[in-house]
């Protein structure tokens, strides 16, 4: 799975003009799916983008993450973020496909509520021509991944 996470002061997702959700200062996470993703993959990335510190406090960058202070997640289901370019025109055949990522994204959203305040956890709507709305903080951009499944079996980045 692939995630770019933006701090933001606000954003909000509109589906022909009608607001769908929207945050105020947290996180919008562009979340791709590729075929070969697991439960796992899952883990992972609700795992890191709760722990990751990309918030200030008194001054000094990088010392709380958006669970630390009880912030807002705007989530959205992104499958071009798994393209590959032919040519000029993408390719996006290692994204998972439509009703199997649909339950991963769900099950994606729902582990962050557990691990998380649900109440804070915001997402477009799957499958859907969206317009989101970002207002970024600083501009503060992370792209993040999950590890192949041999990596991960092999203890690297835990």
């Amino acid at each position: 799975m692939r995630a770019v996470i933006q701090r933001v002061k606000a954003a909000k997702v509109t589906v022909m003009d009608e607001l769908v959700s929207s945050i105020g200062p947290g996180l919008c996470v562009l979340v791709g799916i590729k075929a070969s993703d697991t439960s796992k993959d899952v883990e992972y990335l609700v795992r890191k983008i709760l722990a990751l510190r990309l918030f200030e406090e008194e001054g000094k960058r990088w010392q709380k993450s958006v669970k630390d202070l009880n912030l807002e997640l705007l989530c959205v289901s992104q499958f071009t973020l798994y393209h590959r370019l032919k040519g000029n025109k993408p390719d996006f055949s290692a994204a998972m496909k439509g009703e199997e990522a649909q339950q991963l994204y769900n099950h994606f959203l729902d582990r962050l509520g557990q691990s998380y305040d649900s109440s804070k956890i915001k997402d477009g709507k799957f499958g859907t021509y969206m317009q989101v709305h970002i207002e970024n903080d600083g501009p503060v951009t992370i792209n993040l991944e999950s590890p192949d499944q041999k990596q991960a079996d092999e203890g690297v980045d835990k």
